[in-house]
C-alpha cells in the first residue's frame, strides 16, 4: 500500500501557488491540499500538474441562514468536482443547524459524488457537524455511506481529553475514516504548540495510534493508497508570543516533521 503525503497550502499563501508548490515538491510530499475560491481553482489544478504533484481541494458552505448554507455548499460542491481533484475534503453544516439540516446536507454531498464521480470526505471539526465522537454518532448510524476526513484533534479539544472514555465512538469514526490529518490537538486546544517538544509525547502517542488504526484498516483491505495531510495551522493556530505575534514554533518545520514520523513510524 503506497501512502500519500501532503501539505497544505494554509499558511504559504504570502507565497503564491507556484512558488508554494515547488517548495512542497522539494521537500519530498506528494500532493497538496488546498482551500481555493472559484477563481483560483485553475491555477491550482495548472500549478500542482505542473509539479508532479496530487491534488485535494476543500469546501466549505456559507451564508447567513441554512437556506443560503445549503445552496452555497452544493454550488461549491459541483464546481470544484468539475476540476476532478483526487478528493474533496468538505467543511459541512455547523453545529448550531438542527441533525435533519446537517443530514440533508450529507445527502446532497452523497448525490454530488454520484453524479460527478468525485469522493467527497467530511472533515472531523469543530463549529461543523462533526465536531465530537458523540455527536458525531447518529449521523454514521442515519447515513452509513458517510466518509470522514479524520481529524481528531478538534475532538480532543471539545472532550478536554485524549477520549480515554469513549473508545467505542472514536472506534466507529476510524471504521469510515479515509483521510487523516495528522495535527495533534490537547485537552486545551486543537494543535500542540510543537509536536517535537517532549512535554507532548503523550499527546502525539495517543493521536498515533488512531493514525495506526486507520492505516491497519486499510492494509487489511488491501487498499492501494493512504492519504495524509500535514496540517498543523500557522500562527494564530499556531500559539504566538504576546504583544510580537511571533509563532512559538514554524509550522513548516512542524508538518515536515509529522510527515517524516510517519514515514518512519509506518516504515513508508
Amino acid at each position: 500500500m503506497k501512502t500519500l503525503f501532503f501539505c497544505p497550502l494554509w499558511g504559504m499563501e504570502n507565497l503564491g501557488m507556484a512558488e508554494a508548490a515547488k517548495r512542497v515538491k522539494a521537500a519530498g510530499y506528494d500532493g497538496m491540499e488546498i482551500s481555493a475560491g472559484q477563481d483560483k481553482r485553475n491555477e491550482a489544478v495548472q500549478i500542482t500538474h505542473d509539479h508532479g504533484l496530487e491534488l485535494i481541494l476543500m469546501a466549505f458552505g456559507g451564508g447567513s441562514n441554512f437556506s443560503e448554507h445549503k445552496k452555497k455548499y452544493q454550488d461549491d460542491l459541483l464546481d470544484i468536482a468539475r476540476y476532478k481533484p483526487l478528493f474533496i475534503n468538505a467543511h459541512t453544516g455547523h453545529d448550531y443547524f438542527t441533525f435533519e439540516q446537517n443530514v440533508e446536507l450529507i445527502q446532497i454531498a452523497i448525490a454530488v459524488e454520484k453524479q460527478t464521480g468525485v469522493r467527497i470526505l467530511h472533515e472531523t471539526h469543530r463549529g461543523r457537524f462533526s465536531y465530537s465522537a458523540p455527536a458525531i454518532q447518529s449521523y454514521l448510524l442515519k447515513v452509513p455511506e458517510l466518509r470522514l476526513t479524520a481529524d481528531y484533534s478538534h475532538w480532543v479539544n471539545v472532550a478536554e481529553s485524549y477520549l480515554s472514555d469513549q473508545m467505542e465512538n472514536v472506534n466507529r469514526a476510524i471504521t469510515v475514516s479515509d483521510h487523516i490529518h495528522c495535527r495533534v490537538g490537547h485537552p486545551e486546544g486543537p494543535q500542540v504548540n510543537d509536536p517535537r517538544a517532549p512535554e507532548w509525547k503523550d499527546a502525539l502517542e495517543s493521536h498515533a495510534k488512531w493514525w495506526d488504526a486507520i492505516r491497519d484498516r486499510f492494509q487489511k483491505a488491501n487498499a492501494p493508497t493512504l492519504t495524509v495531510t500535514c496540517e498543523f495551522g500557522p500562527a494564530g493556530y499556531l500559539p504566538t508570543i504576546p504583544f510580537t505575534q511571533q509563532p512559538v514554533a514554524s509550522q513548516w518545520d512542524i508538518n515536515v516533521f509529522m510527515k517524516d514520523y510517519l514515514k518512519k513510524r509506518w516504515a513508508v
